[in-house]
């Protein structure tokens, strides 16, 4: 039991990376998959895992040997106007993403409660998550983030509800079964897209830098370790990088495990309730929402509500905190969630106008589901570049010293960068 605690407290922006992965946008993005093509896409959850695992490995590893976030990295270290475009890219499209996680849940929420107001619960529930973003150290916040990663396992009850052909899930879990068709393409894009997200790298090498600190300093002075005047980063001993090397991969490993097998559940669900009835089409949030019946029957709106709110409730801090990271590092303005509202003003004013541009979506009144899919398309659409890019940082010795990236690891994401490439081609072309 003792050993269970220890290996809970060591969880951190792993576990909540990958719950942060199921976002709103990936449970449409794989309800979508499951509902058009049944158990077809079920083995790109066992394809992407290794590839989610060293790209988040590879973002923390270089958070933590360096002591900087990619931002700052790339600003010390690598062309300005790069960094500027890069920067744009993540924020623009995490405040879509934003605003279409926020757009699901008002639309979910008005499933029950129709008569009220999907705008004002938008803006109910993005200040309640900027008021915890302000209030709650990154200590606690992390703790409540943990727990609530935790409620993502209702679609894996939900699929025992449900008869089910395990030999066939099996299968298709192991062999690809390839459709050659457009629609098939961009699902998969989607696919890559939701499940390797260019603000996670963003999110998981800033966290790792924050993790780092609290470990070694749990009462420090932030300006002070902002400043590198405190032993953290490359200064500390090769002893205490391994070690915290060490514990960052084990987070990674169960984060992206955690969050592959919710989709592969979530895949399972729609394929045997609403691929197997003969909805193929998904265009509304109730429809997602109606994969959970056979659990939770008349009640299976609320359910739904419940995981979405999670979801986003996990999702939406990482989406506007990796954008203030990169702006922040990009400006050389105080950063961190350890640090207060008033020691890290610019901070926070990003995490607050990101989440309420995103706020304009739902008052554009665009279509939920498509919104939340068409953003999983255009990360996959992005991610390339960004991969591309993290490899070199990853291997560039001004930035990791004697702790470059591994060959196995480079062969890996190497993969990883041609097979979007590819996919993203197809899609356009076809």
């Amino acid at each position: 039991m003792g050993r269970l605690k220890n290996f809970w407290r060591r969880l951190g922006p792993g576990l909540i990376t990958g719950a942060a992965d199921d976002d709103p946008s990936g449970i449409v993005t794989y309800s979508i998959a499951g509902a058009k093509f049944g158990l077809a896409t079920l083995w790109m959850v066992l394809v992407t895992l290794p590839f989610m695992v060293i790209i988040q490995r590879m973002a923390g590893r270089i958070g933590l040997v360096s002591g900087k976030g990619l931002a700052g990295n790339m600003k010390k270290h690598y062309p300005k106007a790069f960094l500027v475009v890069i920067a744009l890219i993540v924020v623009i499209a995490n405040i879509i993403n934003i605003g279409a996680d926020i757009s699901a849940m008002a639309a979910a929420f008005n499933l029950i409660a129709p008569s009220f107001s999907p705008i004002l619960f938008a803006a109910l529930v993005s200040a309640g998550i900027i008021t915890a973003l302000i209030f709650f150290s990154y200590r606690r916040l992390a703790h409540y983030l943990k727990w609530l990663a935790v409620a993502m396992l209702s679609y894996i009850v939900a699929v025992f509800f449900v008869e089910q052909n395990w030999l066939d899930i099996i299968k298709q879990f192991f062999v690809p079964q390839i459709v050659w068709s457009k629609d098939y393409l961009l699902i998969i894009a989607a696919f890559w897209g939701t499940t390797i997200s260019p603000y996670l790298f963003f999110w998981q090498a800033s966290e790792a830098v924050e993790e780092e600190k609290m470990h070694t300093h749990p009462h420090p002075d932030a300006a002070s370790m902002i400043h590198g005047t405190q032993p953290h980063g490359p200064h500390r001993s090769p002893r205490i990088i391994k070690n915290e090397i060490t514990s960052m991969y084990t987070d990674v490993r169960f984060g992206m495990f955690f969050s592959n097998l919710i989709t592969f559940f979530i895949i399972i669900l729609t394929a045997s309730t609403l691929f197997r009835t003969g909805v193929h089409d998904i265009n509304t949030v109730e429809q997602v929402a109606s994969a959970l019946k056979p659990l939770a029957g008349q009640y299976a709106n609320i359910l739904f509500l419940i995981g979405i709110l999670v979801s986003g409730t996990l999702a939406i801090p990482v989406l506007a905190g990796s954008a203030a990271y990169a702006l922040t590092e990009l400006f050389g303005w105080k950063f961190g969630f350890d640090n207060k509202f008033g020691k890290a003003k610019q901070f926070y004013m990003i995490i607050i106008i990101a989440t309420v541009l995103g706020i304009m979506i739902p008052v554009l009144k665009l279509h939920p589901v498509d919104i939340l899919f068409y953003t999983a398309v255009i990360y996959g659409m992005i991610s390339p570049l960004l991969i591309l890019f993290l490899i070199h940082m990853a291997n560039n010795p001004k930035v990791m010293g004697k702790y470059t990236s591994r060959m196995h690891s480079n062969i890996i994401a190497y993969i990883l960068f041609i097979l979007m490439t590819a996919g993203t081609v197809l899609m356009i072309i076809l």
